[in-house]
């Protein structure tokens, strides 16, 4: 099959659940004997990378703003994808879904799949315009695509209540190899145990601000990492570091990849997942990949994440936080005790060998039922002239 991929800001990942999953599921279906395209931003990705472990790469610049960088090149992706052969269309994420119905009246024949992460609209960076506007895009995600998946439990009931169709439950995996090096991590003071960990873009809607509220009250001697940086939230990012200023306990690292990410999450003593919403996070499924200990917000998806035995706090409570994070550093066989069941809740839930499987399968029924409309349509086509003659 040829697959192409739209809507992701670009691979190798440098951030973002989106870039992460897309990247997690292209390279498997390449490596499965697939021709997979996938469109980048040249903010994104290296313009001159065109290939990346066997995956077809394609730059194409976009607008680069706040409102306009995601919705441009995708515009621009829907127009170059018009000319190549390709037998699916993977859309990613609502807000790019916006312009299926683009694909659907230039490149009628050609089948859509769209993967619906998150409800957007939901997250604080957006007005009230963009927020009108991503639920028009999920409409049209739910409503035109030929097969829609849904990453969470609480996703799919959510959209098969609203749009009354078939939706398709496979789910974000995560694939980290546990570390035991720390050279990577050593420059800013850290080694096996001695800190906390919360990967995330910088935004108000993860909660960072919770957790750094709550770290502040605490009596340790251990740090508070945050990896990751902002995405078009710059005041944002100001507010978090002034609300650390003082502490020199709290470190903001940045984005982080490859060796030094998988340093992270390897030797923290606990991952933090404060969100306010979710869709269904992939850096807490990597953190639990690991045996790290996780301790989430009890917004729907995480507790989907971590299953009904995992370690909670309510949500935005930054004294119920503050309560369980003591709690975890005090108890250690607590801990540890997580973190075994969650690597094993990762390996049995959100395996990306089987979620690739899925997925295939999905293509695969879909270009069939494609193949036998069009016999049909011949058929029926058949009929019909020779009703004219007799």
């Amino acid at each position: 099959m040829r697959i192409a991929f739209i809507g992701q800001k670009g691979i190798p990942v440098r951030f973002g659940g989106v870039e992460r999953h897309a990247e997690n599921l292209a390279v498997r279906l390449a490596a499965a004997g697939n021709e997979v395209i996938v469109y980048t931003r040249p903010n994104y990705t290296d313009p001159g990378l065109r290939e990346y472990r066997g995956i077809e790469l394609v730059s194409l610049s976009s607008i680069v703003t706040k409102h306009l960088d995601a919705i441009s090149h995708t515009f621009r992706a829907c127009i170059d994808v018009l000319r190549r052969d390709v037998d699916i269309i993977h859309f990613h994420s609502i807000g790019p879904s916006s312009l299926i119905w683009l694909v659907k009246l230039l490149k009628p024949n050609t089948p859509i799949v769209a993967t619906f992460h998150a409800q957007c609209y939901q997250h604080k960076k957006w007005g009230a315009p963009a927020r009108g506007y991503l639920r028009f895009a999920e409409a049209v995600c739910c409503n035109l695509a030929d097969r829609v998946i849904v990453v969470s439990k609480n996703l799919h009931k959510y959209a098969t209540k609203k749009y009354g169709r078939v939706f398709h439950y496979i789910p974000n995996g995560a694939n980290f190899d546990r570390i035991e090096a720390t050279d990577k991590i050593e420059a800013w003071g850290l080694y096996t145990k001695n800190y906390l960990l919360t990967v995330s873009r910088l935004v108000e809607h993860k909660g960072i601000h919770h957790l750094v509220e709550a770290f502040k009250r605490l009596e340790t001697d251990k740090k508070l990492v945050i990896v990751g940086d902002g995405a078009f939230t710059d005041d944002y990012v100001k507010r978090l570091k002034a609300l650390a200023r003082g502490d020199d306990r709290i470190i903001f690292t940045g984005n982080q990849t490859g060796e030094t990410l998988g340093q992270l999450f390897s030797n923290a003593y606990l991952f933090v997942q404060p969100s306010e919403s979710e869709g269904l996070s992939i850096s807490l499924l990597e953190a639990m990949a690991v045996g790290l200990p996780v301790l989430t917000s009890d917004v729907p998806e995480n507790r989907e994440a971590i299953g009904n035995d995992g370690l909670t706090f309510r949500s935005r409570s930054i004294v119920d936080l503050t309560k369980k994070i003591k709690e975890l550093l005090e108890n250690g066989d607590l801990a540890a005790t997580n973190g075994r069941a969650n690597s094993r809740r990762v390996d049995e839930f959100y395996n990306w060998d089987k979620i690739v499987f899925e997925v295939i399968n999905l293509y695969d029924e879909l270009l069939f039922e494609q193949t036998a409309r069009k016999r049909f349509a011949r058929f029926r086509f058949v009929g019909r002239f020779i009703s004219l003659l007799f």
